[in-house]
C-alpha cells in the first residue's frame, strides 16, 4: 500500500466502512459463512481482533490499538489481492456459534446439516424424523473434513461413541486440531480412508454425511474463493453425485435397524429421485435450501431388524 490507511483509521466502524468498500470495488465472492460484503467485512474485521463474530455493538467506535489497525489493514488487503476466503485468514469458522480452527487444508465450513442438528435436537420435544437422541449409541461423520459435523455430534448424542472419515490425511490433521480443542480424544475417533473403507464392516446408529457434490461445470465456473479451497473437498464427479451414489450403495451394510443416513447433496434433487424411484427419501428444508440434504431411514435403505426384535 503507497499510503498507510493506520493513519486515517481509528475506530473499528472505520475498518468495517473501508472493508465493505474495498470489497465491493474488487467484486469478491462470498458464500463462505457470510453472503455480502458487508457481512465479510464485519466477520473479517471482528474475528480478527477476538470479538463476537456476530456483535458490531458496542464495539463499533471503539479506538483500535496500533497493532490491530495494522493487523486490520493487512487482512483487508490479503482478503482483496489474494481473494482467499475471510476464514483462512482468520483461521476460524463458525457452525452455530460454535468455533473451529480451518486453514487451506479443508473447506471452510458451512453444511447444512449443522442447521438441522440444532434445530431437530435444540428443541423441548426432539426431532420429528431423526431418531432420539439418547438412543444413539454409534455415530459416523463420513467425508469430516474439519471435523466440524463430528464434533456436533458429540454435542446432541451424548451418549454416542463417534467416528469421523475421510479420504485426505491432511484434512484429519485439522480435525484432529479441533477434537483436541473440544476435549474429544475419548469420544471421537478419527479414520483415514475412503468413504466406510477403514471400519472394518462396523454398523452405526446414524451416519452423517457432507461428502463432494460439485459438478464438473460448476468447479470449472469457480470464483477465486472457492478454487482457494481444495479442488478433492468439491469435486463430486460429472455430475456431483458420485460419492452420493457410492453411499446409498453402502450405507445399509453400516446401519443398524432403527438408524438412518443425513446426506448434503447440493442441487441433484431430481437426478437422485430418477435414478433411485424406490428410495423414500426425506428432504429437509434448511433456511437457505429446501432439497439440499435428505434423510432416508435404514428401513427405507432395506435393513430389516433382527428377529425378536
Amino acid at each position: 500500500m503507497s499510503h498507510d490507511i493506520t493513519t486515517d483509521l481509528v475506530t473499528l466502524r472505520d475498518y468495517w466502512r473501508y472493508a465493505i468498500s474495498r470489497f465491493n470495488a474488487a467484486e469478491l465472492s462470498y458464500g463462505h459463512g457470510t453472503h455480502t460484503a458487508v457481512d465479510d467485512a464485519a466477520f473479517l474485521v471482528l474475528d480478527s481482533l477476538d470479538l463476537p463474530i456476530d456483535t458490531l455493538d458496542p464495539f463499533l467506535d471503539a479506538k483500535l490499538l496500533p497493532a490491530e489497525r495494522r493487523l486490520l489493514a493487512e487482512r483487508i488487503e490479503t482478503r482483496v489481492t489474494t481473494r482467499k476466503p475471510s476464514a483462512y485468514l482468520t483461521g476460524r469458522s463458525y457452525i452455530q456459534g460454535l468455533r473451529f480452527f480451518v486453514d487451506e487444508r479443508v473447506i471452510v465450513p458451512r453444511s447444512h446439516i449443522g442447521e438441522i442438528l440444532f434445530n431437530e435436537y435444540g428443541g423441548e420435544f426432539g426431532s420429528t424424523f431423526l431418531p432420539d437422541a439418547f438412543d444413539v449409541e454409534s455415530v459416523v461423520d463420513i467425508c469430516t473434513g474439519s471435523g466440524c459435523l463430528a464434533i456436533l455430534a458429540t454435542r446432541f448424542f451424548p451418549l454416542a461413541a463417534v467416528d469421523a472419515v475421510d479420504l485426505s490425511a491432511d484434512a484429519l490433521e485439522v480435525a484432529e486440531k479441533n477434537r483436541q480443542a473440544y476435549g474429544l480424544e475419548d469420544q471421537l475417533t478419527l479414520h483415514q480412508g475412503d468413504l466406510f473403507t477403514p471400519l472394518s464392516g462396523r454398523k452405526f446408529d446414524l451416519i452423517i454425511t457432507n461428502p463432494p457434490y460439485v459438478d464438473h461445470e460448476a468447479m470449472d465456473a469457480f470464483p477465486a474463493e472457492y478454487r482457494a479451497e481444495p479442488a478433492m473437498a468439491h469435486d463430486g464427479g460429472e455430475d456431483g453425485l458420485d460419492l452420493v451414489r457410492t453411499l446409498l450403495t453402502e450405507a445399509p451394510k453400516h446401519l443398524n435397524p432403527g438408524g438412518g443416513m443425513l446426506c448434503e447433496i447440493g442441487r441433484g434433487r431430481d437426478i437422485l429421485e430418477a435414478e433411485f424411484p424406490d428410495l423414500d427419501f426425506l428432504w429437509v428444508e434448511t433456511t437457505e435450501e429446501e432439497d439440499a440434504v435428505f434423510w432416508i431411514s435404514a428401513e427405507a435403505l432395506g435393513v430389516k431388524a433382527k428377529k425378536g426384535k
